[in-house]
């Protein structure tokens, strides 16, 4: 379930906030995946236009699964003085899903095209980063075992990359 929050002052807040609850309150009972994502436009450091992405996947399973909340986008915290500053680069809604031969990564990153990936491996940490524009993204993950770069493909179709790494 994918949800895009507008603006609307203290009304729209407090309605999406009520959405989410109840949102939730259905996640919790059946299991499963929500997110929200809210964008906005704000000045660069020359004056230029950017566009401010921010959101979170919640994924919850059922019975005593963990609970999981993954922020993304390109809105984040500075190390020193904790002021939110929006980056050009967004870091992508990601899955990781193990397999019984391997891991498969499933990245967002519309406006993104196969060519515009690059990808790197180094035992359990991947890196993927993609560029087409003014669409600019990049993660870096932790993933459950080492892999090695020969046994990995990567493919992307309509901004959905996936990778698989094979055991």
């Amino acid at each position: 379930m994918q949800k895009k929050q507008s603006s609307g002052g203290l009304e729209g807040i407090l309605k999406g906030l009520t959405g989410l609850t109840e949102a939730l309150g259905d996640l919790a009972e059946k299991g499963g995946k929500l997110s929200q994502t809210k964008e906005f436009q704000v000045k660069g450091k020359n004056n230029e236009p950017l566009k401010g992405v921010y959101g979170f996947s919640v994924k919850m399973g059922l019975g005593n699964e963990e609970i999981k909340v993954e922020p993304f986008g390109n809105i984040r915290k500075t190390k020193s003085g904790g002021k939110s500053i929006v980056h050009e680069i967004r870091e992508p809604m990601v899955d990781v899903l193990e397999e019984e031969d391997g891991v498969l990564v499933v990245a967002e990153m519309p406006g993104v095209e196969a060519g515009d990936i690059k990808v790197d491996l180094k035992d359990d940490i991947l890196s993927i980063h993609g560029e087409r524009g003014d669409k600019k993204y990049s993660k870096e993950l932790l993933l459950p075992g080492s892999f090695k770069k020969s046994q990995m493909t990567v493919s992307a179709k309509n901004g959905i990359v996936e990778i698989k790494c094979r055991k």
